[in-house]
C-alpha cells in the first residue's frame, strides 16, 4: 500500500479568505445601520463607533486565534483540549449563530430587493441553496471573492457620496440619552458587526502555508493575519463612517420600532439602499439615484445570499464533525454519493427556513442572533486566554481575557434583557445535548454489542466479510516503462483499460481511489484503505485482474478529489494520468463541477491526462 497524506488541500490565498470572511462579517454593515438608528435615532452613532471598537478588539484577538490554530475548527476545535463539555456548549451556541445568520442573512437580502412579503422569498431561497449543497461541498472562494468585490466598489462610492454629508451629520448628531445601563442595553442590541468573525478560525484549516511552513507544523499567519486586518479595517472603517452619514438624512422618524423617512416608510432594513437613493440623486439627479439605490440592492443581495451558502456550508460541517466525535447520532455523517451528509443538509436548510417563516422581521431574529454569536466568541477567547499550554505573550493573553470579559458581560446582558434570545439559546443548547445523549448511548451500546473488532465502513455498518484482496506485486522494478496512475471510483471499463494498458506497455500502475467528504477529521487521516469497503472492493478486482502486474494502490480521504489526484500523481512522478469520462448528467457537471476539466486545469504540463469514455 502506498502511503498517501490525506488532509485539506491549503490552497486558499489571502484574498479567497478575505472573501469568504467578507461575505459574512461584511454582510453586517446592510442592516445594522439601520437597526441602531431605530434603537438609538440620532444618537445611534456612538452606538455604532463603540461597537466599531469592539469589532476591532475582536479582530485583533483572532490573529492570534488563528496563529495558534491553523487547523481550523473554530470554536469547537481549539476549546475541546481542553474540555468536551465547554467545546459542546460553544459548537450549540456557533450553531444557533449560523441557523439565525441563514435567515436574517435571506431576509435581508430580499428587503433591499423591495420585494412583497421577503421572508417567504427568503425562506424558499434557503430551501434552494441548501438543495443545491446535496450535490457536493462548495469550493465558493473564488465565487465570493467575484461577489465581494462589487460589493466593496458600491460601498466605497456610497461613502464618496457621503463626505460632503457629514458636515450636516455631525451637526444632527445628539449625545447619547439616558443612563449607562439604557446605553447598554441598545449597545448590547446591536452588537451585529462581530457576527461572522468565526470564519476565519474556520478557515485556517485550508490557508496556504507560510514560507518554510510544513504540514506537519503549520502556520498560516501570512494568509489569515492580511486577510482578516483588511476585512477588519473595511468593517470598521465603512459602517462608522455609514453611521455617522445616516444622521444626515433629516426627517427621519422612529415608529414601532421601525425607521420611516420623508415619502419612505420603514426603511430601516434597507437604510444604505435609501441612503443611496438620497445622496447620488442628490448630487447627479432622481434618475441615477434611482440606479444607485438598486446597485446597492443587487449588490447586496447577492452577497447575503452567499452569506446564506456560506452559512449553511459552515453548519454541514460542524454538525459532520461533531457526529464524527460522537457529539451527534451518527445518521449526521451517512453521505450521499456526492460525499455529503443528506440528514445534515436537510437540518442546516430546514432550521433556518422555518425561522425565518415564523419571526418575519430583521429586529427580532437579531435578538436571537447575538446570543450565538458573542456566545461562540466568548467561549473561545476565554478558553484560549487561559491555557497556559497555547504559548501566547503575556499581552496578547491580558488582552484577550479583557476581550473576553467584555462578551461575557455582553452575553450575560443579553440572556437577562432578551428573553426570546435566552429560550432560543437554551433550547438549541437543550436539543443538542439530547442529541449527544442519544448519540453517546448509542455508542456504548454499539461498542458493548460487538465481541470481536469490526471495520467500520464509512458512514455504514461494520465490515464483516469482504473479500481480502490477492498480493499486490509492489515491485516497481519489475516493469521497465515510465509508470502511469489510474483515479478511479468503481470497477468499469476505466480500470479495466488502465491495467490492460499498463501490462501492455509494461508501466508499473498506481491505483488511486478518493474518497471525498466534505471536512476531514483526525480519525480520516489515520484511514486506511481496508477500512473502505468501496474501496476493498476495487482493490481486490484490480489485485486479481492484474495477475502479478505492478500495482500499487493508493488511498485518501480529501475534500476536494481533484486537487488530491494531482498532488498524489506530482508526488509519485507518474506520466500518464487515466480518469473516466464523466457520467453525470450537465445539470449536476454544472452544480458540482467537471472532474476532468478541474484536473486538467491543475496537472503539470508533464503529465499527460487521458480520459477513458
Amino acid at each position: 500500500m502506498i502511503a498517501t497524506d490525506t488532509k485539506r488541500p491549503r490552497n486558499v490565498d489571502w484574498k479567497r479568505a478575505a472573501a469568504i470572511l467578507y461575505g459574512d462579517w461584511g454582510t453586517s454593515k446592510a442592516y445594522v445601520v439601520g437597526l441602531a438608528f431605530a434603537v438609538g435615532g440620532y444618537s445611534s452613532f456612538w452606538l455604532i463607533a463603540a461597537m466599531c471598537l469592539l469589532t476591532a478588539l475582536v479582530g485583533i484577538n483572532y490573529l492570534a486565534i488563528c496563529k495558534h490554530y491553523p487547523d481550523g475548527g473554530g470554536v469547537y476545535a481549539s476549546v475541546r483540549h481542553r474540555s468536551e463539555v465547554i467545546s459542546i456548549v460553544g459548537a450549540f451556541l456557533l450553531i444557533a449563530d449560523y441557523i439565525v445568520t441563514a435567515a436574517l442573512s435571506a431576509l435581508s437580502a430580499f428587503q433591499y430587493l423591495g420585494v412583497g412579503n421577503p421572508e417567504l422569498f427568503a425562506g424558499a431561497a434557503i430551501l434552494i441553496i441548501g438543495a443545491l449543497n446535496f450535490f457536493g461541498p462548495k469550493h465558493t472562494g473564488t465565487l465570493a471573492f467575484w461577489i465581494s468585490m462589487p460589493t466593496a466598489l458600491v460601498v466605497i462610492l456610497l461613502a464618496c457620496f457621503a463626505l460632503p454629508h457629514l458636515g450636516t451629520a455631525f451637526h444632527h448628531v445628539q449625545p447619547l440619552h439616558g443612563g449607562f445601563a439604557h446605553n447598554w442595553t441598545g449597545f448590547v442590541g446591536i452588537v451585529l458587526a462581530l457576527s461572522g468573525v468565526e470564519a476565519i478560525a474556520n478557515a485556517t484549516g485550508v490557508m496556504k502555508l507560510n514560507p518554510g511552513s510544513t504540514d506537519a507544523k503549520p502556520m498560516v499567519t501570512k494568509t489569515s493575519n492580511k486577510a482578516l486586518i483588511v476585512v477588519m479595517v473595511e468593517v470598521c472603517l465603512f459602517t462608522a463612517l455609514l453611521g455617522l452619514a445616516v444622521n444626515a438624512l433629516s426627517g427621519l422618524e422612529i415608529s414601532g420600532g421601525d425607521v420611516n423617512a420623508p415619502g419612505a416608510p420603514g426603511v430601516r432594513d434597507y437604510m444604505l439602499r435609501y441612503m443611496a437613493q438620497v445622496f447620488v440623486g442628490g448630487a447627479l439627479g432622481p434618475a441615477l439615484g434611482h440606479v444607485a439605490a438598486w446597485a446597492v440592492s443587487i449588490v447586496f443581495g447577492f452577497l447575503l445570499l452567499s452569506a446564506v451558502n456560506t452559512a449553511i456550508v459552515d453548519l454541514v460541517a460542524i454538525s459532520f464533525l461533531m457526529s464524527r466525535d460522537e457529539e451527534l447520532p451518527r445518521g449526521f455523517q451517512k453521505l450521499n454519493k456526492f460525499g455529503v451528509p443528506n440528514l445534515s443538509v436537510i437540518a442546516a436548510t430546514v432550521f433556518p427556513a422555518l425561522l425565518v417563516v415564523l419571526m418575519k422581521d430583521m429586529a427580532s431574529l437579531a435578538d436571537l442572533y447575538a446570543v450565538g454569536v458573542v456566545g461562540a466568541i466568548a467561549t473561545n477567547l476565554g478558553a484560549s486566554s487561559t491555557d497556559r499550554k497555547l504559548g501566547l505573550g503575556r499581552g496578547e493573553r491580558l488582552l484577550m481575557f479583557c476581550t473576553f470579559l467584555i462578551m461575557f458581560a455582553i452575553e450575560v446582558s443579553l440572556f437577562v434583557d432578551k428573553p426570546n434570545a435566552r429560550v432560543f439559546a437554551v433550547t438549541i443548547l437543550a436539543l443538542g445535548l439530547i442529541m449527544r445523549g442519544l448519540a453517546r448511548e448509542n455508542a456504548d451500546r454499539r461498542k458493548a454489542a460487538l465481541p470481536v473488532p469490526a471495520l467500520a465502513a464509512v458512514g455504514g455498518p461494520a465490515i464483516t466479510s469482504l473479500p481480502e484482496p490477492a498480493f499486490f506485486n509492489l515491485n516497481t522494478g519489475a516493469a521497465c516503462g515510465a509508470p502511469m496512475m489510474c483515479a478511479v471510483r468503481g470497477i468499469g471499463k476505466t480500470l479495466d483499460f488502465a491495467i490492460e494498458e499498463a501490462k501492455e506497455t509494461d508501466r508499473p500502475l498506481y491505483l488511486l481511489f478518493v474518497r471525498e467528504q466534505p471536512i476531514i477529521t483526525a480519525e480520516d487521516r489515520k484511514r486506511k484503505w481496508m477500512d473502505d469497503p468501496e474501496a476493498r472492493e476495487i482493490f481486490a478486482y484490480a489485485s486479481e485482474k492484474a495477475d502479478g502486474h505492478t500495482v500499487l494502490p493508493c488511498y485518501a480521504v480529501s475534500e476536494s478529489a481533484a486537487e488530491t489526484i494531482v498532488d498524489i500523481a506530482a508526488t509519485v512522478g507518474t506520466s500518464q494520468l487515466l480518469l473516466g469520462a464523466p457520467q453525470r448528467n450537465t445539470l449536476l457537471n454544472i452544480l458540482r463541477g467537471n472532474m476532468v476539466r478541474q484536473v486538467s486545469t491543475l496537472l503539470p504540463e508533464e503529465i499527460h491526462l487521458l480520459v477513458c469514455a
